[in-house]
């Protein structure tokens, strides 16, 4: 899956679960000060992606992702 895609991806997940636009949303966009995230939502994060992606991921190394742009690193290992 090209990294693009991924980034498509992980945006509709954060839009949906933040409730946030996607316009405003750039690759160093960071989850809970520029997005607002509360850690709740960090959890809800790790799950919807887990879900949309259909992948597994450590908690913890998942939880220290802080930017879309990391995520998006991130999530690829696992999609290759």
């Amino acid at each position: 899956m090209e990294k693009s895609e991924v980034k498509e991806k992980i945006i509709k997940v954060v839009c949906a679960i933040l409730d946030v636009e996607a316009d405003i949303i750039e690759d160093d966009s960071h989850f809970i000060f520029d997005l607002g995230a509360e850690s709740t939502q960090s959890v809800q994060l790790v799950a919807g992606f887990e879900e949309e992606f259909n992948i597994e991921m450590e908690g913890e190394a998942a939880l220290s992702v802080e930017t879309i742009g990391g995520a998006v690193d991130f999530i690829a290992e696992f999609v290759k």
